[in-house]
């Protein structure tokens, strides 16, 4: 998949895993290896862009949220119980 034909996210990613697995075999070049490194912070860029571009639905914002404060919640109880446990 060129670096051209990359068109989404996952595209991005999956294009990503394949330079690496081509960096990574023995068989590949020095002169290959800098090429697909250049392809790759192309792609992170984009993906950066994309990311930062990227804008959530208010419901997906609340979903997000609520599971954020659901996450921090559990947190500090394990956090309490972990205290507890030392302080026995």
């Amino acid at each position: 998949m060129p670096e051209g034909s990359v068109r989404n996210f996952d595209e991005i990613s999956d294009r990503l895993d394949q330079i690496i697995a081509t960096v990574r075999s023995k068989d590949t070049s020095l002169e290959r290896s800098l090429d697909l490194f250049d392809e790759a912070i192309e792609l992170g860029s984009r993906a950066v862009d994309m990311v930062d571009k990227f804008e959530l639905t208010p419901r997906e914002a609340d979903k997000l949220e609520q599971e954020y404060d659901e996450d921090a919640a559990n947190e500090s109880q394990d956090s309490q119980a972990a205290s507890l446990d030392t302080n026995g």
